[in-house]
């Protein structure tokens, strides 16, 4: 998840709470919230980044079609131009063993293994999980990651 309008930190906070609050969702875990610049669009506001991670009886379609509903009661605009600005950005990366490649929906997500925005929170609540098809955990994939992107943790005290 991720979010640079408006209050970052919020916009999380809400989309994990409606996540929560999912009948078909349990056992939420999210990681630390980082800041992380952006990475294609450098003329916007750093992000605040984090990963969640979740059991649910969701298929992987149906978790999609739920996520975005939850953007777009937080004020995600459907047709937008790509690495713009965006007040909540929600990305399936995995889906238990799930492979997948159509048109809406990539899973693993395809640039999981170059993201360190991505791979920092993801090591810091699951670092032994494999990531299907790729079969390398999480923490051998941070360590092997060329990102060399601002990602540190955030400081809720002293918002950036």
């Amino acid at each position: 998840m991720g979010s640079n309008i408006g209050d970052r930190e919020s916009n999380i906070a809400q989309a994990i709470s409606v996540l929560d609050v999912s009948q078909d969702i349990d056992n939420i875990t999210n990681a630390s919230f980082y800041l992380t610049e952006p990475m294609y669009n450098k003329e916007q506001e750093y992000f605040i980044n984090t990963v969640v991670g979740l059991e649910t009886v969701l298929k992987p379609f149906e978790l999609l079609d739920l996520i975005k509903n939850i953007e777009s009661m937080l004020g995600r605009k459907q047709q937008r131009k790509k690495n713009m600005p965006r007040t909540i950005d929600i990305d399936i990366l995995v889906h238990g063993e799930s492979v997948m490649e159509t048109e809406e929906l990539i899973i693993p997500h395809p640039h999981i293994i170059h993201r360190k925005f991505v791979l920092i929170p993801f090591d810091e609540i699951a670092p032994d999980y494999k990531i299907p098809l790729i079969n390398s955990s999480v923490h051998e994939l941070l360590v092997n990651c060329k990102d060399q992107s601002f990602v540190h943790l955030h400081d809720m005290e002293n918002k950036a």
